[in-house]
């Protein structure tokens, strides 16, 4: 072990840390040299320290406190883990309380919204328009609870995908972006906002998504080509969105797949309350109910393709209409987990939206 020690400036080199550095590390106690020698001084470290000193190296860089630090390099790594995510949701707020204060500031000095932004991205606009349509009608109303009444839009290089969720239903629409700058990240606008511009964004060759701290800035261009001039502002919304992501990795393998007429299904849905779908090999029994006051529901039947086992779920009637009218093609595939579990809905001629939508208990009367 003797032979494979090095000296400080050595060892300084191999991990990326100064000997100052070290010489402070040793005096707090953090990390100590394998040997110092009793007659110079002289500190000599083993190969074995090294990845603890680089981990230090990291944590520093972070700029996480000592007594963290120390947390982490002698703590499970779960107790680790937990020190730097706490650590990083810290650095991240202080950060986006940064950013909003310069907005404000450029603001004041009458620096455009978009001289500030963190990240743009360039989207068809018949594209952008389709994915609004689909996902804001999945987004709550009313302010109970603001944060879900937001379309999340995440950016990046290779894909932009909108997200809309009032915890009953969930929409995702990916889209593959014509052009990125930036770093990735995420905003929230409010649903009726974003929804207000459908018809603006539908009508542009393009449309170029600037976000700023504050807002997200978007200029469209002509099918042609040409600069249209005009732009129009969404508000960003500061608040924390459900880890829906959480939510569809944790589903599973489903345990039943549905391959039936979309339109067909959603027209025997009709004006139900509650309908439950009873699943045989070759078909679907649709069955309506309603309270003993209201007119009954007809039934009906549809042939469709199935995999897995034979079950009953229901479904309050106008989540599944809605999630129906917002496919693309003839046909809609229903993944099945469990009766109370959320049911994955897709399109055959679409596979980049994706809908999910909670069942229901079957009422009595049913």
């Amino acid at each position: 072990m003797v032979d494979d020690l090095v000296n400080i400036s050595a060892f300084a080199r191999r991990v990326g840390l100064t000997p100052s550095a070290l010489r402070f590390y040793d005096d707090c106690d953090v990390l100590r040299p394998a040997v110092v020698d009793e007659s110079n001084g002289y500190r000599y470290y083993a190969p074995e320290q090294e990845p603890r000193a680089r981990l230090l190296r990291d944590l520093r860089a972070i700029d996480l406190p000592l007594p963290e630090v120390r947390r982490v390099l002698d703590g499970e790594p779960a107790l680790a883990a937990s020190v730097v995510e706490t650590h990083l949701r810290t650095v991240e707020q202080k950060a986006a309380a940064t950013r909003q204060a310069a907005a404000r500031i450029l603001g004041t000095l009458g620096v455009p919204a978009a001289a500030v932004r963190e990240r743009g991205v360039t989207l068809g606009g018949p594209e952008l328009a389709s994915a609004i349509r689909q996902v804001t009608p999945s987004a709550a109303e009313g302010d109970e609870l603001p944060v879900l009444a937001c379309v999340r839009i995440e950016l990046a290089e290779d894909e932009v995908t909108l997200v809309a969720t009032d915890r009953y239903r969930l929409a995702v629409r990916k889209l593959h972006p014509q052009a990125f700058s930036g770093t990735p990240g995420a905003v929230l606008v409010r649903a009726s906002e974003l929804t207000e511009l459908t018809r603006w964004v539908a009508s542009a060759g393009s449309v170029q998504l600037d976000v700023t701290p504050t807002q997200v800035v978007l200029s469209r261009s002509e099918p042609h080509g040409a600069l249209a001039g005009d732009v129009r502002e969404l508000q960003v919304v500061e608040e924390e969105y459900p880890a829906y992501q959480a939510i569809l990795e944790g589903l599973g393998p489903p345990v039943c797949r549905v391959l039936v007429d979309r339109l067909a299904l959603a027209e025997l849905l009709g004006a139900a309350d509650v309908v439950a779908l009873s699943i045989e090999p070759s078909q679907v029994t649709v069955e309506g109910s309603s309270p003993a006051s209201q007119p009954s529901v007809p039934g009906g039947h549809l042939a469709a393709l199935v995999s897995g086992e034979p079950l009953r779920i229901g479904f309050t009637a106008r989540l599944l209409t809605a999630a129906l009218h917002t496919g693309v093609g003839p046909d809609v595939l229903l993944e099945i987990h469990a009766p109370n579990r959320p049911v994955v809905i897709r399109s055959a001629d679409q596979g980049t939206f994706t809908t999910l939508v909670m069942p229901t208990r079957l009422p009595e009367y049913t």
